[in-house]
């Protein structure tokens, strides 16, 4: 496959001919609306119907139960695994189901050969991870034990394959704790049949500083765990400033020091499947960004004429509008930003890829993943 940038004057139908290409190939593969207008900018995904694989990779997304089934059914076919997001806990480990049911998401993700994976997460009532759910559980044994035999219950009854731990914000005091209920959840899942993987903030040394590093230690997770997901994302989020939501030279750091703790062949790259749209200007506390799909955000570049623009840096995707005199500044992933995640993978020889979230459908980001590598499917 190759990657066009759309140029001042370009058409679908001169661009499709340059390549030799069918015009409703690239309208499939791009998922563009009539009446196929392209943006100055824009990056299109073009098939010449050659594959340049050069590795087996592992891909994985999170999904919430209320996904699409249509997003999910055309999603499945280039995942290795499905995570459910997510069960919850009480402070006495007794484990909280999503609000819908699952159960249909597993049946699913087994009929495509895809492994259902259970995400754990200390999410309180109002959405947020809770730290001091973690300490409930994490420093007092009754409770872990509570809390594990209703993970097996659970997976055993609805058939999961294993479990993915999500936990955020852990306090620096309880780090080596948090390490044990890793071990003692991977000794118990493996005594069952199961696999655990554990989801790591974005480190890039070993002693950084604040709240969502100090709490894990990616040497001993690292090497307890079957495998880890490297939280490579949110540089860029609702409450801060406008930038690239996973700018590439900072998740390089990430990847550099990761290997330096845990084997390339246990770490996925975490790679966000949207951007953020920010009112300008931004005001510390104040201003909030608009979560946006990749396929939403050429769409509203189109509506509003801006540029797509490209920071060579963080290799993404970004641009401006005005908004009834309110400008706005919106970041996003396209096949450039997402090729030079796929080429870090390659670089490093890393396990594959996992997506926070497959919510919304960007069919470019699969077909490329596709042509960059071989899905391993079944198995962990």
């Amino acid at each position: 496959m190759e990657i066009y940038v759309v140029k001042q004057g370009d058409t679908l139908n001169g661009i499709a001919a340059t390549y030799g290409v069918n015009q409703n190939t690239l309208i499939y593969d791009n998922q563009l609306n009539y009446p196929y207008q392209l943006a100055v900018g824009q990056s299109l995904l073009i098939s010449n119907g050659q594959r340049n694989r050069t590795m087996e990779v592992r891909s994985n997304g999170y999904a919430y139960p209320f996904i699409s089934e249509w997003v999910l059914d055309n999603t499945l076919p280039f995942l290795s695994v499905l995570s459910v997001f997510s069960y919850g806990f009480t402070i006495s480990g007794e484990l909280v189901p999503p609000i819908l049911d699952d159960v249909w998401m597993v049946e699913r993700a087994l009929q495509n050969r895809v492994m259902p994976i259970l995400t754990l997460t200390p999410l309180d009532m109002m959405g947020n991870f809770n730290n001091n759910l973690i300490s409930a559980v994490v420093r007092n044994s009754a409770v872990r034990d509570n809390l594990i035999n209703g993970l097996l219950e659970v997976m055993e009854t609805k058939r999961y394959e294993g479990l993915d731990i999500d936990f955020e914000f852990i306090k620096a005091e309880d780090r080596d704790y948090f390490t044990e209920f890793v071990r003692e959840c991977t000794t118990k899942m493996h005594e069952a049949g199961y696999q655990v993987s554990v989801a790591l903030a974005p480190k890039t040394s070993a002693m950084q500083k604040g709240l969502l590093y100090e709490g894990k230690d990616y040497k001993a997770i690292g090497e307890i765990a079957d495998h880890v997901l490297l939280m490579t994302y949110e540089w860029g989020y609702t409450y801060g400033p406008p930038m690239a939501v996973a700018p590439l030279n900072m998740v390089r750091r990430v990847v550099e020091y990761a290997v330096t703790e845990i084997v390339p062949e246990k770490i996925s790259l975490g790679i966000p499947n949207y951007g953020y749209d920010w009112p300008l200007p931004y005001k510390r506390g104040m201003t909030r960004a608009r979560t946006i799909g990749n396929v939403e955000a050429v769409q509203l570049a189109l509506s509003r004429g801006a540029e797509i623009k490209f920071d060579e840096l963080a290799v993404s995707p970004y641009f401006n509008y005005d908004n009834d005199g309110i400008m706005h500044e919106v970041w996003f992933e396209d096949v450039r930003s997402l090729q030079g995640k796929f080429d870090l993978i390659k670089e490093f020889r890393l396990r594959g890829a996992g997506y926070w979230q497959i919510m919304q459908l960007f069919r470019a980001n699969w077909l490329l993943l596709q042509d960059n590598f071989y899905i391993l499917k079944g198995g962990y």
